[in-house]
């Protein structure tokens, strides 16, 4: 019975790490690569690599150039490339806006539904202009200032947010209500998301596939708790050894 229960504990133990570990979001898979492992999706490190790479003069393309450059995209060994997906927050959109996130147009949406919102608030930790609440955030933004401008942050590069509305974010929907003429967008300005840009102005792409690009590798954490693991079995093996030798 005391082996078993030391069997019990390793396998707990190895259990619970592996479970704690897994609670990590963003990771850097290098290659310019960085892997969600809640939303399940691979982002390009570089937010605006359409401009880095040569590609656009400034990065910003209207709608169907946006969508055209993702799937085209050949880069770290993957074609299956294509710009951010939104889906409904709820059973259905809502063109409401709010602060609370809990509408598809506004503030703080940190649904998994939206990858953009979800990258800005949940992976990047930024703030948007208003609180749930309503109330002004001066730290808001990408800059943490309330301020545009270009920026490196966390394991994301050369995030583009700047005072203008058209120098947001295309997502990859296009807006029911209008979807020859409009799509959602995310303006990392401010934090807010919506859906009525037209198709024909110039915003930013973003390119982001679904799936891993590796093996998932356990972190230095996992190994030891493993290795603690390991050696209460062996512990158990060997108080078995010389009970039968006794």
């Amino acid at each position: 019975m005391a082996e078993m229960k030391i069997v019990v504990l390793a396998l707990a133990t190895a259990g619970i790490l592996t479970s704690g570990a897994a609670q990590a979001a963003l990771k850097d898979r290098g290659g310019g690569l960085l892997y969600d492992d809640v939303l399940n999706v691979t982002w390009l490190q570089d937010a605006n690599y359409a401009k880095t790479s040569g590609y656009d003069a400034d990065g910003k393309m209207t709608w169907a150039a946006a969508n055209t450059w993702a799937t085209n995209l050949s880069y770290g060994g993957y074609e299956d490339w294509r710009l951010a997906a939104n889906t409904p927050v709820g059973a259905n959109w809502n063109y409401n806006w709010a602060n609370n996130g809990n509408s598809d147009r506004g503030y703080n949406i940190t649904s998994p539904n939206s990858e953009l919102a979800y990258m800005y608030y949940v992976n990047l930790g930024l703030k948007g202009m208003y609180s749930a609440s309503g109330v002004y955030q001066p730290d808001f933004g990408v800059l943490g200032n309330g301020n545009g401008g270009q920026a490196n942050i966390g394991l994301v590069n050369n995030l583009q947010s700047h005072i203008y509305a058209v120098d947001s974010y295309w997502s990859g929907t296009a807006n029911a209500l209008n979807p020859n003429g409009e799509a959602w967008f995310f303006r990392t300005y401010t934090g807010a998301q919506s859906h009525n840009m037209g198709q024909g102005d110039e915003l930013y792409a973003w390119a982001v596939r679904s799936g891993d690009v590796a093996a998932p590798i356990p972190e230095p954490e996992t190994y030891a708790m493993m290795l603690a693991g390991l050696g209460l079995l062996g512990v158990a093996a060997r108080r078995r050894k010389q009970k039968s030798d006794a």
